[in-house]
């Protein structure tokens, strides 16, 4: 079975930007923000072979893979793997059930 293709949607888009933005301006530097990518990438390629891999979320088909402080939200259909959320775990747990919650209505 061929691997499944990512589409990153634009709140998952906005979010992984900000995170990489507040790095950027914390340490002065892209390199953390450099690094911090190559390892998303690294992890979106075992989740396009693995996409079960994931644990399940109490979000409808929500799954979710951890990255260190991060952790990555995906669903799965039609031959993609929809990446809808990118999370610093360091942040208030409140505000990810409202990202959550308005995520899967």
């Amino acid at each position: 079975m061929a691997p499944l293709r990512i589409f990153w949607t634009s709140t998952a888009i906005r979010q992984r930007n900000n995170i990489f933005e507040y790095w950027n301006k914390r340490n002065r530097s892209t390199g953390y923000s450099r690094k911090l990518n190559r390892k998303i990438k690294e992890r979106i390629e075992i989740l396009k072979r693995n996409p079960e891999i994931g644990k399940k979320t109490n979000f409808g088909e929500t799954r979710v893979i951890s990255l260190g402080h991060f952790s990555i939200f995906y669903r799965k259909g039609n031959g993609l793997i929809y990446i809808t959320g990118f999370w610093d775990n360091r942040q208030d747990p409140d505000k990810l059930l409202g990202f959550l919650r308005n995520n899967n209505e």
